[in-house]
């Protein structure tokens, strides 16, 4: 894609595009299954959007992802998080 974009998305975000990009490479041969990862991968989405997610918020998505099948994507965080 063209450079120009992701420095636009950066600047409007704050968010760092390698930073998405490595997220993105680790998730897919991650276990969503296990609760150890989900909330590595909470944690760390939570840390590059600059948003912090509580203990119990951080339950309540592990509990939706791992014991209920929820899919884990930014979106499905993303709206979590917000819900606060």
């Amino acid at each position: 894609m063209d450079n120009h974009f992701f420095k636009n998305v950066e600047k409007k975000t704050g968010v760092n595009m390698k930073d998405i990009f490595d997220l993105a490479n680790s998730l897919q041969s991650a276990n969503f299954k296990d609760e150890k990862t989900v909330r590595n991968v909470i944690r760390r989405v939570s840390q590059i959007a600059n948003k912090p997610v509580s203990k119990e918020m951080e339950d309540k998505i592990v509990k939706s992802i791992v014991n209920e099948g929820k899919q884990l994507d930014f979106n499905t965080i993303s709206k979590m998080i917000n819900k606060k």
